[in-house]
């Protein structure tokens, strides 16, 4: 069989990929601005990558990641993390069955194919690690049973930023089993002022469901056979080791960083861009899918010094000097 030239490949994915403006329509018919926290979503989906979005109250994180489950047909939970919050709340508990005389599991909300969980941070640390298991075994443990979960099953949490009121830090281990680490920001004056003008009047209607969830399953196949040439794989190698070595690089970062991104980020770096490659309907990664995806993918792995938080040096300038940095291949 004649291997597909790249104008095949790319016309193949871009087949593939057709749902994805139909799906973009129908989350902005309710969400304004925001295109690129809506694309990071979408990545995340289709990199099969559990994601975090940061940001202060009343930037839409909930309302998007709620309106991206309405538009796709699939099982959805959300779950208001609280400080009295108990894990048996989220994973499920035994109940005791007096027809049978015996046990039997009640599950909780984790068991679904779509989970928010929001305000991940105003939880204790012994709810948030509940979650742990889930997110990287795709099981939950009830007694001394384990069931496994959905093949679709994805986690999107929200958090506020760590210096607000009433918060709790997440714990490295579960922080790095989040894919990507979305910032929201402020929307422009004329997005402020669309928003002002739809939400003066009636709310607008739930987007229709424009997708399966075994489309989903489909396309993360397709997403994982986008080519990665040898040469970005090393990019990215280098790209992480910048972070861990810095002085190998010529960059004079050793201070700033207290622990370097662990190997996840290096998956991660392969995954979202391979999924954003599909999104842009191309065939293959390009060095500026890895450039645009990496803050997401260090933002949450790369631990910075004592010395570099009283400079002020945020761990996005400590990226962007490495990015700039590590030679482009």
């Amino acid at each position: 069989m004649a291997q597909l030239t790249i104008e095949e490949r790319n016309a193949k994915v871009r087949d593939e990929s057709a749902f994805v403006e139909p799906l973009l329509r129908s989350v902005e018919s309710i969400i304004v601005g925001q295109r690129e926290m809506v694309r990071r979503i979408l990545i995340g989906l289709l990199a099969d990558g559990h994601l975090l979005l940061e940001g202060v109250p009343g930037l839409a994180k909930t309302l998007a990641v709620k309106t991206v489950a309405q538009a796709i047909h699939a099982t959805f939970h959300r779950i208001q993390f609280t400080p009295d919050l108990l894990p048996a709340d989220l994973t499920g508990t035994l109940i005791f069955d007096p027809t049978k005389g015996s046990f039997a599991p009640k599950f909780g909300p984790v068991f679904t194919q779509i989970l928010l969980a929001d305000e991940i941070n105003r939880a204790p640390a012994k709810v948030q690690s509940a979650l742990l298991e889930a997110m990287q075994e795709r099981q939950v443990t009830i007694g001394d049973t384990s069931y496994p979960l959905e093949g679709l099953f994805w986690v999107l949490a929200t958090q506020n930023p760590i210096e607000q009121e009433g918060t709790y830090p997440l714990p490295e281990a579960q922080m790095d089993r989040f894919l990507l680490k979305i910032r929201v920001s402020y929307p422009s004056p004329e997005e402020e002022g669309l928003i002002l003008e739809r939400m003066s009047g009636e709310p607008p209607p739930p987007p229709k469901p424009v997708l399966q969830a075994d489309a989903i399953l489909k396309s993360r196949h397709s997403v994982n056979s986008i080519y990665l040439d040898e040469r970005i794989r090393n990019y990215i190698v280098d790209l992480v080791h910048a972070t861990r070595e810095p002085e190998r690089f010529g960059l004079d970062l050793r201070p700033l960083i207290q622990y370097g991104a662990s190997p996840r980020a290096t998956l991660g770096l392969a995954r979202g861009s391979r999924a954003l490659a599909f999104l842009e309907g191309r065939a293959y990664v390009t060095p500026d899918d890895v450039k645009t995806i990496a803050p997401d993918v260090f933002r949450h792995r790369v631990l910075l010094t004592y010395e570099a938080e009283a400079e002020g040096v945020p761990v996005d300038e400590v990226v962007r000097r490495i990015l700039a940095r590590v030679e482009v291949p």
